[in-house]
């Protein structure tokens, strides 16, 4: 029976190369006849499909014949056999009913395995942190004293894991090669990391007596985190190769630092710019004055012109956070409010039922 390789991969008929090849990646990771509870024939037939699907002059075919593709000689490439077709792989050597080439990049990533020479070495974990800065320290940017535990390279055997340079012998298993060839279906071949050496391809006789033979150990350290002006609330910054250092001199993990800008009491955030409320006397917003304005920067005089309203904006222009690699920054928007008396004595009252009847209907316009 014709088999539907959309369902086979577990996708839509309008799936995207990069969709299609996800879904294989995943399927063939779970079956691989290597893994433990791999599925051989299974695997076979989502490679089928993936065969199928990922070449675009096929995929159209299949798309057009449906059901007539398997028969109707549009797969014929140097081994025929129900579809499957391994014509698309590079360094394929065709010996008799034998392949022998190296799948490279489907899987490698997610078997370790490395297309040419000795195989990458395992690099340490990263480690992510917090940190609080103010508002100001967001604006203006602010370097860090921090403490991290983690693990260090150790200083005894200076990561190797030894004893000593003589405590290493080459490993059996890869025979020093650091990889291991395992053939799939009698057809084509795979290289994976050794994982009695981890690619290193040799082992150790002698482990150090400090590490026990991984290389490294926990260690409390100072760092300085420079943190970037312009940083947002919840934005990470990275450290390269500050993270956990890796086994038996294996590359470092990063170090990713996590900012959390504390609320401030004068000032809202929004981007770059930033927001404020000023009160003012009901004299100044009538007559007119000049008034401090606290900015991020410090205090700084701003002219009111008379009949200010309630409500009324003003643009504090380079007042708000520098942008993040720039020199400009954003601005202050500041709100007036206009702060109106509540209790006023009886001749504060009648001066100002003197002011409303000389101004008369005038008065209408801000009373």
């Amino acid at each position: 029976m014709p088999k539907d390789y959309y369902k086979v991969l577990g996708v839509e008929r309008s799936a995207s190369e990069a969709d299609i090849k996800k879904a294989f990646r995943k399927l063939a990771h779970v079956h691989h006849p290597d893994k433990s509870n791999g599925n051989a024939e299974k695997f076979k037939e989502i490679n089928e499909a993936y065969q199928v699907l990922s070449n675009k002059e096929k995929k159209s075919q299949y798309d057009q014949f449906g059901s007539a593709f398997e028969n109707g000689g549009f797969n014929q490439g140097p081994f025929q056999g129900g579809g499957f077709d391994f014509s698309g792989f590079q360094n394929a050597n065709v010996q008799g009913a034998n392949f022998d080439f190296d799948l490279g990049d489907i899987f490698s990533s997610f078997f370790g395995g490395a297309t040419q020479g000795r195989s990458r070495r395992r690099r340490g974990s990263d480690i992510q942190m917090d940190i609080e800065i103010t508002l100001k320290d967001a604006a203006f940017g602010v370097a860090k004293n921090i403490k991290i535990r983690k693990q260090d390279v150790c200083q005894d055997c200076q990561g190797t894991g030894a004893k000593d340079a003589k405590s290493f012998s080459s490993c059996q298993q890869c025979k020093g090669s650091g990889q291991i060839s395992t053939t799939i279906l009698g057809q084509f071949r795979t290289q994976t990391i050794c994982p009695s050496c981890q690619g290193a391809g040799q082992v150790i006789k002698e482990k150090c007596s400090n590490c026990g033979g991984v290389g490294n150990v926990w260690r409390e350290q100072s760092l300085r985190v420079e943190i970037p002006a312009g940083i947002d609330d919840g934005q990470s910054i990275k450290l390269s190769s500050q993270g956990n250092s890796g086994p038996n001199k294996a590359p470092a993990g990063d170090l990713y630092i996590t900012a959390h800008v504390l609320p401030d009491e004068h000032f809202e955030r929004q981007g770059f710019d930033l927001f404020s409320e000023q009160r003012i006397p009901f004299a100044i917003a009538t007559l007119g004055g000049e008034i401090d304005i606290h900015t991020i920067d410090g205090q700084v005089k701003l002219k009111i012109p008379s009949g200010t309203p309630s409500g009324k904006k003003f643009i504090l222009r380079n007042k708000g956070l520098t942008k993040i690699n720039s020199k400009n920054r954003g601005d202050q928007v500041v709100s007036i409010q206009v702060a109106v008396p509540t209790k006023l004595s009886k001749k504060q009252k009648q001066l100002i039922e003197e002011l409303h009847h000389e101004l008369g209907q005038e008065s209408k316009s801000w009373w």
